[in-house]
């Protein structure tokens, strides 16, 4: 029951990477407004997914759980009809702020059902492996509706899920609130939002119309609103991020492992649902069948994962999912105008196994790390690098590909699917166009590989090997997290780390 919202958050984090073709003929939006309508959503989620953590512990998870739903219902339905982008991008954004609230409550809620150890850790494994198959599904899942049915059923299918949750959830579960939760900082939940929000937006300016007066006093602004925010948080009784769990390199690793793997996963599969549909012209369906072989070895692994790390150790799993992320990444540089089918599949099955490592790793440290009546703020951080990451992954990485295509392309147009809808177009400027795709995909996928690499040598260097101690306290060494071990020994991630 707790893991159907769960479900609908992230595959309405990717559902639409097949979608935009259909969306971009339908509703013809600019190549900003295509951006915004992919990622209007996690940024809305990734802004404030702490805020409803803490607002949650406090007020009672099952109560935002409930109200989220059905929220999240009804900015669904009114995307699904959206008449133009701009409505587009505010549902979405709504849908996103819906989805701030079901994450957190739905892994507090779910912590709380299993007061076993061993159970609790099976059940965030399959919460993770849910988050994780959304994600994977999402393009899957969008590309065999779009089949048949037109854009706006992607969003059409949330509901059936909604309804079903609305009228369930208050028979079996049961509410669930911290016993002494801090009030909410109104005015940190408006900085983190307004700081990420305009510093992305200045990122995606410069990257469509260059560095003008515009994204660069926008970017000023948001830079100066998240250094306020970072620093208010250090004074705060109740900090909507507690940084003092940064300190222990294992959560401080596992959170960058949160945000830089959705972060190349949702670049990929945004850039590769365009290379897949417009630069190697096959139809929707076929394309979700290609995605298909990487989505499922994502969801198998992020399942078995648990097991592995509990024979191998946490540091094996931190370290080898970035290699393999970064060696699937690579391959993407193999692929051609001409073809490249068989590379974006084996491209997509290596990294995958590397996506499902990381997702089920990072979702268990987390939750391990913190006491269980702060199980939402703590559940929400690790949530929040995902969904920052998912976000970042399109604007950044997709804002890179976009400059790379006005800058190597025909000029035409901002995109590639607006410039093949020019009509009286040559051979010669398609392929020009589709060229200078590729390229701006080569380079997206080689700066993610590369990111990925490093921080698995960084991860080498600096976790501490199996059975090597690590020193106690809030920030020494190896140390561990401080005041949030729980008594008795070290938490589960730190037995894991040192091995068995």
């Amino acid at each position: 029951m707790v893991l159907g919202p769960v479900l609908l958050v992230a595959m309405d984090g990717s559902v639409l990477f097949l979608a935009m073709p259909q969306i971009s003929q339908a509703l013809s939006p600019t190549a900003d407004q295509a951006l915004w309508i992919l990622d209007a959503y996690g940024f809305a989620v990734g802004s404030l997914l702490i805020a409803f953590g803490n607002i949650g512990d406090r007020y009672g998870r099952l109560k935002l759980l409930m109200t989220g739903t059905a929220v999240f219902g009804a900015a669904s339905a009114g995307a699904a009809f959206a008449p133009g982008p701009e409505l587009l991008i505010a549902c979405r954004a709504l849908m996103g702020v819906a989805g701030a609230t079901l994450l957190p409550s739905a892994l507090a809620v779910l912590s709380e059902l299993f007061a076993d150890p061993r159970r609790r850790a099976k059940a965030i494994g399959i919460f993770a492996a849910t988050f994780a198959a959304g994600f994977a599904l999402g393009p899957v899942v969008g590309g065999r509706l779009l089949s048949s049915l037109w854009w706006g059923s992607v969003f059409l299918i949330n509901l059936p899920v909604v309804v079903l949750f609305l009228v369930l959830a208050p028979v079996l579960l049961r509410e669930v609130r911290a016993a002494r939760a801090g009030r909410i900082d109104v005015l940190s939940v408006l900085l983190s939002a307004a700081g990420i929000l305009l510093t992305v937006y200045a990122i995606k300016r410069a990257a469509a119309e260059g560095l003008t007066a515009t994204p660069v006093a926008t970017g000023i602004v948001g830079i100066v609103a998240l250094g306020w925010f970072a620093r208010r948080q250090l004074r705060l009784e109740h900090p909507l991020i507690d940084f003092s769990l940064f300190r222990d390199r294992v959560f401080t690793i596992a959170a960058i492992t949160g945000l830089l793997p959705l972060a190349a996963w949702s670049a990929m599969a945004y850039l590769g649902g365009i290379y897949l549909q417009s630069v190697l012209g096959l139809e929707v369906l076929d394309a979700a069948l290609v995605a298909l072989p990487g989505a499922a070895v994502l969801t198998v692994t992020c399942i078995v994962t648990p097991a592995l790390v509990a024979r191998t150790g946490t540091r094996t799993a931190l370290i080898s999912c970035h290699f393999l992320i970064a060696a699937g990444l690579l391959l993407l540089l193999v692929t051609r105008v001409s073809g490249g089918i068989g590379w974006y599949v084996a491209s997509t099955v290596i990294a995958g196994l590397g996506y499902g490592i990381s997702f089920s790793v990072v979702a268990d440290t987390a939750v391990a790390a913190v006491p269980a009546e702060r199980a939402g703020s703590a559940a929400a951080i690790a949530e929040t690098s995902n969904e920052i990451g998912n976000a970042l992954g399109i604007a950044l990485l997709g804002s890179l590909a976009a400059l790379v295509f006005r800058l190597q392309g025909p000029g035409i147009a901002g995109t590639l699917d607006e410039t093949l809808q020019v009509p009286g177009l040559t051979a010669t400027v398609i392929d020009d166009a589709k060229s200078a795709f590729v390229t701006a995909l080569h380079i997206a996928a080689a700066i993610a590989g590369l990111l990925h690499a490093a921080l698995g040598v960084f991860a080498l260097r600096h976790l501490p090997a199996p059975g090597r101690r690590r020193r106690g306290g809030a920030g020494g060494g190896h140390g561990g997290t401080g005041r949030r071990h729980r008594p008795g020994g070290a938490h589960p991630a730190g037995r894991r780390l040192r091995g068995r």
